[in-house]
């Protein structure tokens, strides 16, 4: 998580009671629960790029001011790294959409971010299930919060159940109307549908344990936590090969991966086979397609993607060796892609980078590209 905040010019530009009020929260903010309520989008759950949402709203005068979350742009999403920042109004920094999103806003749900009101998740995510995955039974007392958090004692407020459809919840007469165009304000996203914790644990598809350790507190209250809890576990044992009607260990030694049933000369002898387009003993065939594309590779990649470089190395090291080094090959891509990848999101933080050019944009057309220019005359 990154952190573009400076609480001293903070409070010189917005006040002492502000800054009071921005260092209790981000005291309260924990990092790890925030990313676990991020919205994501599919097919691999990543963060959703892009995105700047409201953690809290501070009024100063007349002018709201708001601690946000940001997304790097999705060319820039290397790692999938949260920024906080304060924005009162102005647009400042490289990020496309400095404005918070109405739609994804978490100033209303404090219990997605805060320890402190972690412990309300249960209260506010308790709904029947719904065929579509609505949290139907929460929308009136949400869109009220809404309502009174924008300064109104009633009204409408529309709800985005999906692609461009949406409906008008009103308030006053406690209904559902039909579809078509609604003012705001939009109910959060959080808030339209049932929390996927509870999805999976009412479906049974998850335990209890695989959840964070709050929200798994709030949701399933009076569970004993695990001991153990999850992480990456490196196998140091030898693994068995069959080799010549034998079988020979391979194992880590001083951070290489070796056979260790053929000696220094035999080993040798048979690389310098196989670089004349001989057959290497299984043993080195098999180091040498561990090395290329190990049966770990979707694990390190699916790490790689959701930003665990170091758990992506750790599997890597657990297999190969922290010295081993890498011939050509899908493995070797994977890791060079997301170091270049690292890089994009640098020169993005640095303010250097424009993301993919016009040219890489198919979509586009330019002004000779177009069939009729744009003050053409037609008789």
């Amino acid at each position: 998580m990154d952190v573009d905040l400076n609480l001293r010019r903070i409070a010189r530009l917005h006040g002492q009671e502000l800054a009071a009020h921005l260092r209790s929260d981000l005291r309260h903010l924990a990092p790890d629960l925030l990313r676990w309520h991020m919205p994501r989008i599919a097919p691999n759950g990543l963060i959703r790029p892009g995105l700047t949402l409201s953690l809290a709203r501070y009024r100063e005068r007349n002018n709201p001011v708001h601690l946000v979350a940001r997304t790097p742009p999705a060319w820039a999403d290397a790692g999938q790294r949260i920024s906080l920042a304060l924005w009162d109004g102005s647009r400042s920094g490289p990020h496309p959409h400095p404005h918070p999103n109405p739609r994804f806003r978490l100033d209303l749900h404090r219990h997605l971010w805060d320890v402190r009101r972690a412990g309300e998740l249960r209260t506010r995510s308790e709904t029947a299930p719904h065929a579509r995955g609505w949290a139907v039974d929460r929308w009136p007392a949400e869109a009220r919060l809404l309502l009174y958090a924008e300064g109104r004692d009633g009204g409408t407020v529309a709800v985005r159940v999906g692609g461009r459809r949406q409906v008008i919840l009103d308030v006053d007469a406690s209904r559902v109307g039909d579809e078509g165009p609604a003012p705001p304000p939009i109910l959060p996203d959080a808030a339209t549908w049932v929390l996927p914790d509870l999805a999976l644990l009412r479906a049974r598809l998850i335990e209890a344990d695989r959840l964070h350790p709050l929200v798994a507190a709030a949701l399933v209250p009076g569970r004993s936590p695990d001991a153990k809890p999850p992480g990456h576990q490196s196998e140091n044992g030898p693994r068995m090969v069959e080799c010549r009607g034998a079988q020979h260990r391979i194992a880590l030694v001083n951070g290489v991966l070796v056979a260790l049933d053929h000696d220094v000369a035999e080993i040798r002898r048979e690389k310098l086979l196989a670089g004349f387009t001989g057959t290497p003993l299984p043993c080195l065939r098999l180091i040498e397609e561990d090395h290329r594309s190990p049966e770990c590779l979707l694990d390190v990649s699916a790490r790689l993607e959701h930003g665990d470089a170091v758990g992506a190395q750790a599997t890597v090291d657990g297999l190969l060796g922290p010295g081993a080094r890498l011939p050509e090959g899908e493995l070797r891509d994977v890791l060079e892609e997301a170091a270049r990848r690292r890089i994009d999101h640098g020169l993005f933080r640095a303010g250097l980078g424009s993301g993919p050019g016009p040219a890489e944009r198919p979509d586009r057309r330019s002004r000779k590209d177009r069939a009729r220019p744009r003050h053409a005359t037609f008789r």
